[in-house]
């Protein structure tokens, strides 16, 4: 499956995008973690998760050809 980055995420994990095999969302995220270290990881535990573009759960099975993407908070806005 591909996992996507975006903003805070792809600046702290430094790549756009990635390929990694695993059973479920939570193992995935798992070995995202160990591969990009404990500033991504700070930046993943205030993101939200969703896969194949709906939001799912840590326990979420997963399939070869699914998209997880990595998405922080949105800031700012204007008056």
């Amino acid at each position: 499956m591909t996992v996507l980055f975006f903003a805070a995420a792809r600046q702290a994990a430094g790549v756009a995008k990635e390929t990694v095999e695993a059973a479920t969302l939570a193992e995935a995220l798992e070995i995202v973690r160990g591969v990009h270290g404990d500033a991504f990881a700070a930046v993943l535990d205030g993101c939200r998760v969703w896969v194949n573009g709906e939001p799912a759960q840590d326990l979420a099975p997963l399939s070869d050809g699914d998209e997880i993407a990595v998405l922080p908070p949105v800031s700012g806005g204007s008056r």
